[in-house]
């Protein structure tokens, strides 16, 4: 009988320890999963950073070039274009 006790109290043992590194990696897991939330929120606010700031120097290039930069002349003549072609589908649509 004592060795079955002794057995027992082996299994005792063993399903503590496990259940204890059940514990320590539920832990460990949850805590894993708040670092990737929040490095993700990051890599999400850095993105959008990087998008306004390529838009800034877009503007910041088309307003060069009609101060008398020879630098991006194509591109701002581009883009007097385009904007010229809107401005003439506007009207048009609107003496329809």
């Amino acid at each position: 009988m004592s060795e079955i006790a002794e057995i027992i109290d082996t299994l005792e043992n063993r399903i503590e320890k496990l259940f204890s590194k059940i514990t320590t990696l539920e832990k460990n897991n949850a805590l894993l999963n708040q670092e990737l939330t929040e490095t993700a929120l990051v890599v999400q606010k850095k993105t959008d950073e990087i998008n306004v700031l390529k838009s800034h120097y877009e503007s910041l290039k088309i307003t060069n070039s009609l101060l008398g930069s020879d630098d991006n002349k194509r591109d701002t003549k581009l883009k007097i274009n385009s904007l010229i072609r809107e401005i003439d589908y506007c009207i048009a649509q609107l003496s329809d």
